[in-house]
């Protein structure tokens, strides 16, 4: 007799798309995963992160950095939301994984918003090598703990 496959993942309802909004509001940082241009292999980074007004996250990123190289030569990134609880099993608490669209963001016009969510950002915003990212979700997957996953669409994402 044939294994059955299982699907583990669940109908996305009203309580998986908000926990899913919570954890882009409340998230400060993120890891981004991007394809390294040089060897064609994938490559994480923590990044800092805030929510912009319209619920799409950002990050102030330097134009230095090998993620901000890879990001030019391909827009398509994943970010990892969600951080382990100060006790218990890791992989009970919720995480999102963001499959985006990386996009420059209007830095100046969003400033105030930025800092008023990641003050810390202030001693360096105005850098030059400084720029803001838009990362537009293309589709998520989310894990709300123990047998409780969602694939996501963008309207689940972004209200």
């Amino acid at each position: 007799m044939p294994d059955k496959k299982i699907d583990p993942i669940r109908p996305t309802d009203d309580e998986a798309r908000a926990l899913a909004r919570s954890l882009i509001a409340e998230a400060r940082y993120a890891a981004l995963a991007v394809t390294d241009p040089e060897t064609g292999t994938p490559m994480v980074t923590r990044i800092a992160l805030v929510p912009g007004s319209d619920g799409i996250p950002l990050s102030l990123i330097s134009t230095l950095s090998s993620h901000t190289h890879a990001l030019a030569a391909s827009a398509a990134c994943s970010l990892l939301i969600g951080e382990p609880g100060p006790k218990g099993d890791p992989l009970t608490h919720p995480r999102l994984t963001l499959q985006a669209i990386s996009e420059r963001a209007d830095k100046a016009s969003l400033k105030e918003h930025y800092l008023s969510l990641y003050p810390k950002a202030q001693l360096y915003y105005d850098f030059g090598d400084f720029q803001l990212t838009r990362f537009t979700p293309m589709g998520g997957l989310l894990n709300g703990g123990f047998g409780k996953a969602f694939k996501l669409t963008p309207g689940d994402i972004v209200a």
